[in-house]
């Protein structure tokens, strides 16, 4: 199981240097056998809008490093032209030498579509039409488009990138139907734990990797599954719970805000929801907030020693998971956080240990 760094997050406690942790996480990584780099797609909002564009936070990863992948974790497909997303990620295939990988995602808060309106009722069927362009794209294959004069142009996209083919994900909160829909056409799947609970992501995981074999009878693939889990390791899992829940704590407020907005674009029940969180009291919305830190601190997260977090570890690599992406940027100080990455780099190096000490004893 791989180990990934990935970035979304709050990170609002910076008012200078504000993606120091980004390229300082991105030379840790590389200097650490970590698989990747993932950075998101987020609009209009502090939970997030550190990164409107993953392709130029991955442009400037790619810079800075020589050996992880550079993905986009995840590129809203129907907010932005197939020729336009092509164009930018085989730029940073190129500046990466071949290390460039996107997530797509159909977005889900009306306020990001600001920028297409007009794709957001079409959003899920537009997802799949936009990832099977922008592969065509990346092997060079011709789109027909209309110039500005309204006549048909064949056009190709260019810089040609390095990787002949792109890899893919499909971004997925746990819907089953989205699981199917990535094993049944190749792609790897981007999950989390916020909204499902391992032994449901096991089952989804099973789901997914069927679907695939169905799909590619022969082949000796059975898919990419890479699940992002907030993370913070220290040599006290006590110590780790202090520093985490004040920080912690404001990042779920500040998303509190992006469920009230995402409900009232949900139809008549949504609104009802929206309602109901609005009118609760401030000390509700504070007790609603405290129980989800313990939630997350206790089953969905890796918080703690690494005796703590090689427990973690293990159930999720029992459940089918191919990569742990961590999520480190929830609001930390950037210099706890880039301290605390010599604990990171403790327990991947266990974790290592721990897959070769199985592989020896393997019959």
């Amino acid at each position: 199981m791989d180990f990934s760094l990935f970035y979304f997050a709050n990170n609002d406690s910076e008012m200078h240097d504000r993606y120091r942790l980004l390229l300082d996480g991105a030379r840790f990584a590389d200097e650490n056998g970590f698989a990747a780099v993932w950075t998101p797609e987020r609009h209009f909002h502090p939970f997030g809008g550190l990164y409107p564009n993953p392709a130029v936070t991955g442009a400037a990863v790619a810079a800075v490093t020589r050996n992880v992948a550079v993905r986009a974790g995840s590129v809203v497909a129907p907010l932005h032209h197939p020729m336009r997303i092509a164009e930018e990620w085989s730029v940073v295939d190129n500046i990466s030498n071949g290390r460039a990988g996107i997530a797509f995602a159909s977005g889900w808060h009306a306020a990001d579509f600001a920028l297409r309106p007009e794709n957001y009722a079409t959003r899920k069927a537009d997802l799949m039409n936009t990832i099977e362009t922008v592969r065509k794209l990346w092997k060079r294959e011709a789109m027909q488009l209309a110039d500005g004069a309204g006549e048909p142009v064949e056009l190709t996209m260019f810089p040609p990138p390095v990787q002949p083919e792109l890899p893919v994900w499909l971004t997925s909160s746990g819907t089953p139907e989205t699981f199917a829909l990535a094993g049944q056409n190749g792609l790897g799947m981007l999950t989390h734990l916020l909204g499902q609970e391992v032994d449901v992501l096991a089952q989804r995981i099973e789901e997914y990797r069927r679907a695939y074999r169905d799909a590619h009878p022969g082949s000796a693939g059975q898919g990419h599954v890479a699940l992002m889990l907030h993370t913070f390791v220290g040599s006290d899992r006590e110590a780790v719970r202090e520093t985490v829940r004040e920080p912690f704590s404001r990042y779920l407020a500040s998303s509190f805000d992006l469920v009230i907005r995402a409900a009232e674009a949900a139809g008549a029940e949504g609104a009802a929801v929206s309602r109901e969180l609005k009118n609760m009291s401030p000390e509700d919305v504070d007790f609603l907030i405290s129980q989800a830190f313990d939630r997350y601190f206790q089953t969905s997260g890796m918080f703690g020693t690494v005796d703590d977090c090689m427990g973690v570890l293990k159930v999720i690599k029992d459940a089918g998971v191919d990569e742990v992406a961590c999520l480190v940027d929830f609001g930390v100080e950037t210099d706890t956080v880039v301290d605390a990455f010599t604990d990171l780099a403790r327990l991947h190096e266990t974790w290592r240990a721990h897959e070769a000490a199985l592989g020896s004893v393997s019959p």
